[in-house]
């Protein structure tokens, strides 16, 4: 991977023919990508039978008077049981909090989760159960592939888009539209 390719921050599209159906129509928001792999999360396919109350609850985690109804997103295939949040930059977790970008952070620590609970979390925030995962090479190949489009992130992509429309906005974003795109990958 060259210093050219490091693609922390951005957004992975799915295109139409991605065979792994738990990618379908994903908007993925990398939080790390280097020689090592690649971390990232989705986060336009929120849980349809979970809310954050709920996880708050699961978890003991007192709820305050001016905690926020939260959606919790399937971020991912790896570790379901582990919780990441992706946030706006000028929240930091006393435990630890990695600063993706000048623009966006992930924690995944239990202390945001309380402050979220009790209202003092990050204002721009995105609650996620598991995580999408490459080994070393592996988005690279899928990528060369044609199983990804990348663009840049923002703010009103990641958090205020309404998640059905999160994948055509994105693609918005590269001057592509969805009618446009074929399931067939190929070289010219």
């Amino acid at each position: 991977m060259t210093q050219d390719m490091d693609l922390t921050g951005k957004m992975l599209i799915a295109m139409p023919g991605m065979t792994d159906t738990r990618f379908g129509n994903a908007v993925v928001f990398l939080c790390a990508h280097s020689p090592e792999g690649s971390m990232g999360l989705i986060v336009n396919k929120p849980t349809s039978d979970l809310k954050a109350r709920d996880l708050f609850e699961q978890l003991s985690i007192t709820i305050g008077p001016d905690a926020r109804e939260l959606p919790v997103y399937f971020g991912g295939p790896v570790e379901h049981g582990r919780g990441f949040v992706l946030h706006e930059r000028g929240y930091n977790s006393a435990i630890s909090t990695l600063n993706v970008n000048g623009d966006f952070a992930m924690t995944a620590t239990l202390d945001i989760l309380e402050d979220l609970a009790d209202g003092r979390g990050p204002a721009k925030a995105l609650l996620a159960l598991g995580y999408a995962g490459w080994g070393p090479g592996q988005l690279e190949a899928e990528l060369a592939q044609n199983g990804w489009l990348t663009c840049d992130a923002d703010h009103e992509l990641v958090f205020d888009v309404p998640d059905p429309d999160k994948w055509e906005a994105a693609l918005a974003r590269l001057g592509v539209s969805p009618l446009m795109l074929s399931s067939d990958a190929g070289r010219a």
